[in-house]
């Protein structure tokens, strides 16, 4: 693949490459001669006007590349520079990502299909399959669009990029699988056994997230560390199931045996129990039959739950933490070595067309805040920071900006906007005044806090009474006049608020839009008991009317007015700290939600495949392995006497679910035991998977990100060193929760990767 010629001559040492002082001499006996296409030279002519939308287009990709923290490494023709643009546009990123959702949601619908009301086997009746072809050819177009946005990757990276990239690599191999498997659906007309493409489906979501392949990364570089631990606690497990099966072997005294009858029986029997209680989902279930003989094997237990539970599981829960962290510090020091080099790289660019420009290369490297301004209005940014920078830009000495300033210029990338209040309005009345210090004063919120507290606990007690009662014993009343009080009184607040600060300024407070929005629906439904149901009096309780009864109706407020109790956070500065760190969560959760949907999607269709239809319909009775599936004459405790029969793999929402629960650890081993009886003990194995890849794995790397969130959050929150406009909140992504651990990379090491760049060739 041929490199595109971009910059000419210059005089400046670009990188230490030992070519580069041979290139630079022969660049100046160019001077003389022809230039190049885009060179120096000549009157600026058509030709030179090309030119210079050429590197203003470039200039303008690289900072688009810098604010996304994407790679420069794709082609810079001013063609190529269309493509990729429309490529990263909003619209097409839209189409690609519902593209991904399609691929990924055929599973609800293909057969099996999950499109009935319950998943429970003795109540759910025959779904509706999709003709043959119908899901195929919606799937044909998800691979349409797929190909085309390999197509799209592989073009503008080049040939030479694209054979060591592993992942676009992937994406063709899968691709390719889907394609052969899809086609061959088709000539069993739909009735093939196995579809391998569904399991490749994941694959999509994971090769369009950078995040979540920095995670996966992550991932795959703990695992040699928690393979140190996991072996301790496999042989710390292995150890253990040794002494239990010899401590509670088969012996003549048949109330020991209960322990051997129910957990120690054999080898797998006896791995299973002690690997269940290494979650404590039976404990102390596992522990009462020998312990009831003799207290004396309570510690049995005791010892192997201290070290597995307390003491393995734990380190392994700090060694993820620091692997983590460890290296998500690394792939977060790429991420601002990406976004430098962009900087970088439009900085050059728009320093050599300034030289171009004015005829002049003896001049030190700078660019024109003219020309910068005029990139920057093309540049897709948040609005906020493209006038923050534009201002700076235009308060440079001399109209001209240096590389350094260049750089700085962009520290507002990392700044959210100042939220700027609207000015309260101004009364003149003594008594208007009164009143709007009043309404915009905290106490006044302190105030409303408390009824709030005083309205959850009236309806507290309200609801204790009533417990018991029938509901044709219940009055009404009491409840009712309670909201209607405290409604009015949040009506009166919400007022007075407006009254005080002004309209614009009570809808610039998040809490406020929260408090009213509520409110709004509290006053609205109120109106619309009275309307249905009269005024609140002793005796209340009319018979139902329209969709819903009064009971229902004064449910519906009381469950708004609970909600509404959250107002008190911003209020509290540990509590608030806790929800801000949850809100972040939210927000930085895409790439480990998105790790969590490609292990749940293919664990669910590896588990349909192994697991369809092997739980019976309990209610029939022509079933052999049915003889003691009711819940009469089921075990206590079995899947069946719990009646389970939900938890299955017939369909992918129905596995979703299971797996779910399965993750959760509670009764797990109830799942374990009943596909091991209604299939084979190996199923075991595939839920002990699950357990590790979900609970052990997932949950840490979770666990890790809350820890290194709250703890970023904390260490803020107490430095009062920190000055007014330094202490605002922000929003704290994954990058600026580093940004105090990470390096600035030196001006030596952009210009080599400049230098070295696929396309891009400075020292020509």
């Amino acid at each position: 693949m041929e490199s595109d010629p971009l910059l000419g001559p210059l005089h400046r040492s670009w990188c230490a490459d030992p070519d580069f002082s041979a290139s630079l001499e022969k660049s100046h006996r160019d001077r003389s001669g022809s230039a190049s296409s885009c060179g120096h030279g000549g009157p600026r002519d058509s030709n030179g006007a090309v030119c210079d939308r050429l590197y203003l287009k470039q200039a303008v990709v690289f900072i688009e590349d810098a604010i996304q923290y994407r790679s420069i490494d794709h082609r810079v023709d001013l063609c190529s520079l269309q493509l990729y643009r429309w490529y990263y546009s909003d619209l097409c990123q839209w189409i690609l990502n519902v593209t991904i959702f399609v691929n990924l949601a055929l599973a609800f619908i293909e057969k099996p299909s999950s499109l009935t009301v319950t998943s429970d086997v003795r109540y759910r009746k025959a779904a509706w399959e999709p003709p043959c072809g119908l899901t195929e050819s919606v799937e044909f177009v998800t691979f349409l669009v797929f190909i085309a946005d390999f197509s799209v990757k592989s073009y503008l990276i080049g040939w030479n990029e694209f054979i060591k990239n592993k992942w676009l690599l992937c994406y063709i191999l899968a691709l390719s699988v889907s394609v052969v498997d899809w086609t061959v659906s088709l000539c069993f007309m739909c009735r093939e056994g196995v579809r391998i493409r569904r399991l490749l489906r994941p694959f999509f979501l994971l090769q369009n997230s950078s995040l979540m392949k920095k995670t996966l990364k992550c991932i795959k570089r703990t695992l040699p560390e928690m393979g140190s631990v996991m072996l301790l606690l496999a042989l710390h497990l292995c150890l253990f199931t040794m002494f239990g099966m010899l401590l509670f072997a088969h012996a003549k005294d048949s109330s020991l045996d209960v322990e051997w009858l129910r957990y120690f029986r054999n080898l797998p029997d006896s791995l299973t129990s002690l690997l269940v209680l290494l979650t404590t989902a039976n404990n102390p279930d596992v522990m009462i039959p020998a312990y009831s003989y003799n207290r004396a094997y309570s510690l049995f237990f005791i010892i192997f739950t201290v070290i597995g539970s307390l003491i393995l599981m734990n380190l392994l829960t700090a060694i993820i933490y620091n692997q983590f962290r460890g290296y998500l510090l690394k792939s977060v020091q790429a991420s601002l070595l990406r976004r430098r080099l962009g900087i970088r790289a439009a900085f050059e660019i728009l320093s050599f067309h300034r030289e171009i420009t004015s005829h002049n290369c003896d001049q030190a490297a700078c660019v024109d805040c003219v020309t910068f301004i005029k990139v920057l209005q093309d540049v897709k940014m948040d609005g906020y920071c493209k006038l923050a920078i534009i201002e700076k830009a235009r308060c440079c000495p001399s109209g001209v900006i240096s590389a350094e300033q260049f750089q700085k210029l962009f520290d507002e990338l990392d700044k959210d906007p100042v939220r700027q209040h609207p000015p309260q309005p101004v009364y003149q009345s003594r008594f208007l005044k009164i009143l709007q210090i009043i309404g915009s004063h905290r106490y006044f919120d302190y105030l409303g806090n408390i009824v709030a507290l005083a309205n959850l606990i009236s309806i507290c007690v309200v609801l204790m009474i009533d417990a018991e009662k029938a509901g044709s014993d219940r009055d009404d009343f009491s409840l009712g006049a309670i909201n209607c009080f405290f409604i009015l009184y949040y009506v009166l607040e919400m007022s007075l608020k407006i009254f005080s600060l002004g309209i614009k300024n009570y809808l610039s407070y998040p809490s406020n839009i929260f408090d009213g929005f509520l409110t709004f629906i509290l006053l609205v439904l109120e109106i619309a008991t009275f309307a249905i149901y009269k005024f609140p009096h002793p005796g209340w309780k009319p018979d139902i009317q329209g969709l819903l009864s009064l009971w229902e109706m004064v449910r519906l407020v009381n469950m708004f007015i609970v909600f509404r109790f959250l107002r008190i956070i911003p209020n509290m500065k540990m509590m608030a700290l806790v929800a801000g760190t949850l809100l972040d969560l939210v927000k930085n959760l895409r790439a480990f939600a998105g790790i969590l949907v490609v292990v749940y999607y293919v664990f669910a269709i590896i588990g349909i495949d192994l697991f369809r239809g092997v739980l019976p319909n309990p209610r029939n009775t022509s079933s052999p392995a049915n003889e003691n599936s009711t819940n009469e004459t089921a075990q206590c405790g079995t899947f069946e006497q719990l009646e389970y029969w939900p938890n299955n793999f017939d369909d992918f929402a129905a596995a979703l679910v299971t797996l779910w629960n399965v993750m959760v650890v509670n009764n797990w081993q109830v799942f374990l035991d009943a596909f091991s009886r209604y299939t084979n003990p190996w199923s075991k194995l595939y839920f002990v998977a699950w357990w590790l890849v979900s609970s052990v794995i997932w949950i840490n790397l979770f666990v890790a990100l809350i820890l290194e969130n709250f703890i970023h959050k904390w260490d803020r929150s107490y430095r009062h060193s920190l000055s007014a406009a330094q202490q605002v909140e922000y929003h704290m992504t994954v990058q600026l929760m580093f940004r105090e651990d990470l390096e600035e990379p030196t001006d030596e090491e952009l210009m080599d990767r400049l230098h070295h760049h696929p396309h891009l060739h400075l020292s020509r």
